[in-house]
C-alpha cells in the first residue's frame, strides 16, 4: 500500500505507527480547557489597524447582549434525505438542533469599535482543535449581516444564562441567528475583515446545496466553486413525538423553523391521510423572530397505526413543501415532516 500521500498530523500526537498512521493525543491535553483569563481574540483588517480583545475587554468595555436563537446543524434530517438515495455525511435525524438564549457582545460594536469600510465579508477562524479537511476551521458571513444591529449577531459568552461549556464553545463563539451553524463558530479566536468569503474548506468545498445530479465526490469537486454559500435554512417543521391518550386519540408535538428573518412561522399544520386534509395545530412557544416554534395538537378518531405528516407555514405565505431538494451533502433537507405510530 502507497503511504507517499500521507498528511501532516499535528505536532501534539504520540505517533503510535507510522504505516498506517496511528496516533493519540496525550490524556492531558484531553482534559484541558481555555483560560478565560489568557484568551484573547484578534482582528484584523480594520480600519485602526490590528486589534486584540481579551475576555475581560469584550466582558467590560462593551455592553453585554442578549439574543433567542435556534442553532441546527445544516445536515439536519439528512437520515431522511438518505433514505430517498444516497448521500455523503453523517446520517443526522431530527435532534441536531437546540433553541438558547445567547449572551455576549455583538459583533458590530466590535466592527464599529475597529472601522470597516468598503469589505464584504466577516471571517472566523478557530485554531484550537484539529479539522478532516483543513488546517483550521473558517466561516464567514456577508458584512451586512454582522454590521446590522438588528441581525443580533454575537461573540457570545454565554448560553441560558450560564458561562458557555467547552463543548459550546467556550470561552467565546459566534452566534448568527437565522445561519446555519456551520458558521456559529466555536473557539473563535480570529477574525479577519475580507473582501472575500473565508477561503476555508468548509466554506468553499462543503455546506453548498449542488444540483441533484451530482452524485459522486469526483463530480462535485468540479463545482463547488460555482454554488453560493449556505446562509439560511428553509423552512421546516418536524413531528417530534406522538402520544396515545386513549385507544382512538393521539397528542402530536413538534417543533418548526423559520426561512427567513422577514417571515416567521405563522401556522403548522398536520395530516393523518398523506395530505389530503389538514388539521391546525396549537402554537405553544415562540420567543422572537430568531427563535423555533414549538406546537401541539390532539386528533380523534385514529387508527391503531398511521402516520401524520407536518408542515410550516410562514406570515408571508411559504408553505413547506412535501419534498424536499436531494443534493449530494444532504444538506438543507425540508420535505414534510413525518412520524408513525
Amino acid at each position: 500500500m502507497d503511504y507517499s500521500n500521507e498528511p501532516p498530523h499535528s505536532a501534539l500526537l504520540t505517533v503510535q505507527a507510522q504505516q498506517p498512521f496511528n496516533a493519540e493525543p496525550a490524556a492531558a491535553v484531553l482534559v484541558e480547557e481555555f483560560d478565560e483569563s489568557t484568551y484573547a481574540i484578534t482582528v484584523i483588517g480594520g480600519e485602526r489597524g490590528e486589534a486584540k480583545f481579551t475576555m475581560h475587554d469584550l466582558k467590560n468595555n462593551f455592553a453585554r447582549a442578549e439574543v433567542v436563537a435556534v442553532l441546527q446543524c445544516a445536515g439536519i434530517r439528512r437520515k431522511e434525505m438518505d433514505a430517498i438515495k444516497k448521500v455523503h455525511g453523517v446520517p443526522w435525524s431530527d435532534g441536531v438542533i437546540a433553541n438558547c438564549k445567547w449572551a455576549g457582545v455583538l459583533l458590530c460594536d466590535i466592527l464599529k469599535h475597529v472601522g470597516v469600510r468598503g469589505n464584504s465579508h466577516i471571517c472566523f477562524s478557530s485554531y484550537a482543535t484539529l479539522c478532516e479537511d483543513d488546517e483550521y476551521y473558517g466561516a464567514s458571513i456577508p458584512v451586512d449581516k454582522a454590521m446590522t444591529k438588528d441581525n443580533n449577531v454575537l461573540l457570545a459568552y454565554e448560553m441560558n444564562g450560564d458561562s458557555l461549556s467547552p463543548d459550546h464553545g467556550a470561552p467565546l463563539r459566534v452566534v448568527a441567528p437565522g445561519f446555519l451553524g456551520a458558521r456559529w463558530v466555536k473557539w473563535v479566536d480570529t477574525i479577519i475583515i475580507s473582501s472575500t468569503e473565508s477561503l476555508n474548506y468548509y466554506q468553499q468545498k462543503d455546506y453548498k446545496i449542488l444540483p441533484s445530479t451530482v452524485d459522486s465526490k469526483a463530480a462535485a469537486s468540479l463545482l463547488w466553486s460555482k454554488f453560493p454559500s449556505m446562509t439560511t435554512l428553509p423552512l421546516n417543521s418536524v413531528v417530534a413525538s406522538v402520544t396515545f391518550m386513549s385507544p382512538s386519540q393521539i397528542h402530536v408535538k413538534g417543533y418548526a423553523i423559520p426561512g427567513s428573518p422577514f417571515a416567521n412561522v405563522a401556522a403548522v399544520e398536520i395530516s393523518v391521510d398523506h395530505g389530503l386534509t389538514w388539521a391546525t395545530t396549537k402554537i405553544t412557544y415562540q420567543e422572537g423572530k430568531w427563535s423555533w416554534t414549538l406546537w401541539e395538537a390532539e386528533l380523534d378518531n385514529v387508527s391503531v397505526t398511521g402516520i401524520v405528516f407536518s408542515r410550516a407555514i410562514d406570515t408571508a405565505g411559504n408553505i413547506q413543501p412535501k419534498e424536499g431538494q436531494w443534493n449530494l451533502r444532504g444538506v438543507a433537507y425540508n420535505g414534510w415532516g413525518v412520524r408513525s405510530w
